[in-house]
């Protein structure tokens, strides 16, 4: 059996494992060597935040039951998207097709900050009171929802192999736990790393409660586009131990935390500066 067909064959147990293993690690390293001390009891919020993971498994497998993979071996047995009418060697395929979609994934998360109706709903994420692993799975079931048909789109656009879909997915998860993580590592490592992937240090910015900080940094895989978009910033202005985390707007305990709180933040308040189509650029800059 080829890598590619494993991959295909084991699709569920494989995301499974790569989930929970991620978890696992990072959770021991924020434990054993945390980057910044917590505001809010951890146990509570790993409770309230994987059970919006349990929410939205539960939501997209009752909505969506095969999800991407079912649109991709769609779309390669009809042959739609670029990938099918331009040959090239397998491999080749599946890695352009993996730094395509992490692409075009950025982009969604650019426009989740651009435009206000996207803002409410992206909003959920970025009131988590503290930036730990569980900040990375945490998402409000909208959210998860537009950014599946989004990665259909892309699906039916490029036409990718079978296994880079699958790759993609394990791959996108697990970096966002990664670089979500409340974790310590040398600063010469965290630069190496940078150049290949988002770090947590370079992530954490992204949730400054300042807006300029926030509308940077918006990769969750790739750290290419930031740089080449001009939409990077390398540290918060406040230091790591000492920038606040979340929305200024946000900072109740109950609503930012409890599970029922987190789902109608949608549906509350007012769209404030954080969108970018609104920013201040003069603080910080």
């Amino acid at each position: 059996m080829s890598i590619s067909a494993f991959i295909i064959k084991h699709e569920i147990a494989i995301r499974l494992g790569f989930f929970f293993g991620i978890l696992v690690v990072m959770a021991l390293w924020e434990l054993a060597a945390p980057r910044r001390g917590l505001t809010v009891s951890k146990v509570f919020r790993w409770i309230n935040n994987l059970g919006v993971v349990i929410l939205n498994s539960f939501l997209l497998r009752l909505i969506f039951p095969t999800a991407t993979v079912g649109v991709a071996v769609f779309v390669q047995g009809n042959r739609c998207g670029l990938f099918n009418h331009f040959r090239l060697p397998y491999w080749i395929a599946v890695v352009i097709s993996v730094v395509a979609t992490d692409f075009f994934i950025y982009l969604q998360h650019v426009m989740f900050h651009a435009i206000p109706v996207f803002w409410r709903i992206h909003r959920m994420h970025h009131a988590d009171l503290d930036f730990d692993v569980t900040t990375g799975i945490r998402f409000h079931p909208i959210e998860i929802i537009l950014s599946l048909l989004i990665k259909f789109a892309v699906i039916v656009m490029l036409g990718p192999p079978v296994a880079a879909v699958i790759m993609f997915e394990v791959i996108l998860n697990a970096t966002s736990m990664f670089n979500h993580s409340n974790v310590r590592m040398p600063l010469m490592i965290d630069r190496v790393l940078r150049w290949f992937i988002v770090t947590p240090d370079m992530h954490r910015v992204h949730h400054s409660v300042e807006d300029y900080e926030t509308n940077t940094n918006f990769g969750f895989n790739l750290p290419w586009w930031d740089c080449l978009l001009g939409t990077y910033c390398d540290q918060p202005r406040m230091g790591h131990k000492d920038m606040t985390i979340g929305l200024r707007d946000f900072r109740d305990t109950k609503r930012c935390l409890m599970l029922h709180g987190m789902l109608a933040i949608p549906f509350v308040g007012k769209i404030t500066d954080y969108t970018i189509n609104r920013r201040t650029w003069g603080k910080g800059q």
